[in-house]
């Protein structure tokens, strides 16, 4: 540690040095962008005019079926309690056929002809929407698009003569942990309200939706905050304020915004098509875990693993496998399997593109072009001890697996009506689970379909006992299945040591 002596010849200049520093901080336009700014007021005041109330009205229909008023006696007090009870159920009356609905939300207007930013929660099933500007000037908006995967819709309205603020969308990318953020909208709705914190995580993952990448902060965010601008110290839009984690339903310091990076292409998008035109590749994919790595020799658990390839896709026409491991998209290094499907939807369609793939033991590259993510795709979402006693499939078709806790069965007739499975249906079915055992704590159940081992097929729980057997006296420490069940198909590395009784 530096001490200050009497004789230090250099403590003149570090006085001047510090006394330098604090003046530079107190003058205007001189602080950066994560500095402590001395007020947000003139920064609130430039700002305001761009932020907008909207409220929405939706038309609830009666419920179906609702049960008519019991018949009493005129004047029995039975009669007055029923008919209170249905005027409660139904909306103010016995025979009310529907009533309105409303809900508040924030937007800001990035365009001086009329379109304004929303979260689609906002707007979702309105019959009517309605934008206050800071002025409370009124216009009724039109819907130009809107994208449920990213929690967006784009706006409309006809300012006519009246003259609209635009603000800017600024790089996300550029936002650092600690930056200063301000927060604008109409929570419970108090329009026009500015809250101030700080951005304390990015790349967060509320499982909202496929694409989740939100900004975190500690400025106050409440219901009606949704649809709003986050801005950085420059009056830049780098976030859209969509949701909070509370208990209670008000800020408690955690919420999450929508980044600028992500949200401007889904925009432009709205604006050009009025829907979002996102990148494809036509797979499947899951993420790894230790047993998987090194079940295919992969020196660590990075990456996205392919669990289907959908055989009319774009993948498939690259050269894409079932089982590959792609560790590399376009030059973006895959550090964990959700970031795959981000990449791929942002990348222009038609655009051809380089996959590192670990395939063999060995990392191989491929080419891909990547296609248009049709309108409701079901892919991207989504010690061997040698002395074990051996798997033994019984005459009735039943198969222990020892220290796993699995037990399958061939495909009866009966087990085929009992986990709802066609004809076409093939492999073995797995009907017991132990708790607590290694395939249960790999997500195994009752019903699931094992249709793979080791990426050969398997049609008869002989099939997979073999397999097995052969893992062990190779002395493979995990089996790689592949488990298929009405959501999902999957890769499971089910460990062949005896499991350990707990």
């Amino acid at each position: 540690m530096f001490i200050a002596r009497r004789d230090n010849p250099f403590r003149p200049a570090r006085v001047l040095l510090g006394a330098l520093a604090v003046i530079a901080l107190l003058l205007p336009g001189t602080a950066g962008a994560g500095a402590p700014p001395g007020s947000f007021a003139d920064l609130a005041e430039r700002l305001l005019p761009s932020v907008v109330n909207i409220s929405t009205t939706q038309t609830l229909k009666a419920p179906q079926g609702a049960p008519e008023m019991p018949q009493f006696p005129p004047g029995s007090p039975l009669e007055e309690f029923f008919k209170e009870f249905m005027e409660r159920q139904q909306g103010g009356r016995p025979d009310a056929p529907s009533r309105k609905a409303t809900s508040l939300g924030s937007g800001f207007i990035i365009d001086a002809a009329g379109y304004i930013v929303t979260n689609n929660h906002v707007i979702a099933d309105a019959d009517e929407i309605s934008v206050k500007l800071h002025d409370d000037t009124v216009f009724q908006a039109t819907l130009v698009g809107r994208d449920p995967k990213v929690d967006l819709a784009l706006l409309k309205i006809d300012p006519g003569k009246k003259a609209l603020t635009p603000v800017p969308f600024g790089n996300s990318d550029e936002a650092r942990v600690g930056d200063w953020v301000l927060a604008i909208g109409n929570p419970f709705g108090f329009g026009g309200t500015v809250t101030a914190g700080i951005v304390s995580a990015r790349a967060r993952d509320i499982n909202a939706g496929p694409y989740d990448d939100f900004l975190q902060t500690d400025a106050a965010i409440n219901r009606g905050n949704s649809g709003g601008p986050m801005f950085n110290v420059r009056g830049e839009v780098i976030g859209i304020n969509s949701a909070i984690i509370s208990p209670s339903g008000g800020s408690i310091g955690i919420g999450f915004a929508v980044p600028a990076s992500l949200a401007v292409p889904v925009l432009d998008d709205l604006r050009k098509f009025g829907k979002v035109r996102r990148g494809w590749l036509g797979i499947r994919i899951q993420s790894l875990d230790s047993d998987m790595a090194e079940n295919i020799g992969l020196p660590d658990q990075k990456g996205a693993l392919v669990a289907k390839v959908d055989p009319a896709g774009p993948g498939q026409k690259a050269g894409l496998k079932d089982g590959d491991v792609v560790l590399k998209f376009d030059g973006k290094d895959i550090t964990e399997m959700r970031r795959l499907p981000r990449y791929v939807a942002s990348t222009p369609i038609g655009k051809k593109v380089e996959l590192v793939v670990w395939r063999d033991g060995r990392r191989q590259t491929i080419t891909a072009a990547v296609g248009e993510m049709p309108e409701d795709p079901a892919e991207q979402q989504v010690k061997g001890k040698p002395e074990a006693p051996k798997p033994q499939a019984g005459k009735d078709g039943v198969l222990t697996i020892p220290g796993s806790g699995l037990t399958v069965s061939s495909l009866t007739p009966p087990l085929r009506e009992r986990f709802g499975l066609d004809e076409e249906a093939k492999g073995v079915i797995v009907t017991e689970v132990k708790p607590d055992s290694p395939a249960a704590e790999k997500g195994m159940r009752p019903g699931d379909l094992i249709i793979e081992a080791d990426h050969k097929p398997v049609r008869s729980p002989a099939d997979l006992g073999k397999l097995i057997e052969d893992g062990r006296r190779a002395g493979t420490k995990s089996l790689l299945l592949r488990v298929e069940n009405p959501q999902q198909l999957r890769y499971i590395a089910l460990p062949l040591a005896e499991g350990k009784k707990k």
